[in-house]
């Protein structure tokens, strides 16, 4: 099972639709606070329909607490950033993956992708495209790194 790290998501809209999304595909959820909104806010659970109450999303205090519990596993955590170079398609996932996406107006902090910058990714963008809606980069790259593995995961 893939693991989608959501780091300060701020649109609780994209969350409720990433959820659902998790839900759906057979997904592990980490949501990381700060979060500038309430979990139990009403467009989060709009968003995520009826899928939501069956999710039990891993909610972590903060961005340190979450490398601390996983500083194992670190060769295992992919960037989704527009900075990297590296395509996601050019990766090859494997069940257990952990794919980090950050907050929809900041992305995901330079220092923590600079740790092991190879695994930095990229969707790719026309040249008058800057970035795409979180839940979108989301659905994107966690059913690419599916199809994948597909012959190992049951969704």
């Amino acid at each position: 099972m893939f693991n989608i790290v959501l780091v300060n998501p701020q649109i609780p809209q994209n969350t409720g639709a990433i959820g659902r999304l998790c839900i759906n595909a057979n997904l592990n959820l980490h949501i990381i606070k700060p979060t500038v909104f309430s979990l139990e806010e009403k467009a989060v659970r709009r968003a995520g329909l009826d899928y939501w109450k069956k999710l039990d999303p891993i909610i972590w205090d903060s961005l340190d607490e979450f490398l601390k519990f996983h500083e194992d596993k670190f060769n295992k955590f992919y960037f989704a950033t527009t900075k990297a170079k590296k395509k996601y398609f050019d990766v090859k996932f494997e069940d257990g993956d952990f794919i980090l996406f950050g907050a929809e107006s900041t992305g995901l902090p330079m220092w923590l992708m600079e740790r092991n910058w190879q695994n930095a990714i990229t969707i790719p963008m026309g040249k008058n495209g800057r970035s795409l809606n979180l839940a979108m980069s989301v659905g994107i790259i966690a059913y690419e790194a599916i199809r994948q593995n597909f012959s190992e995961i049951s969704l």
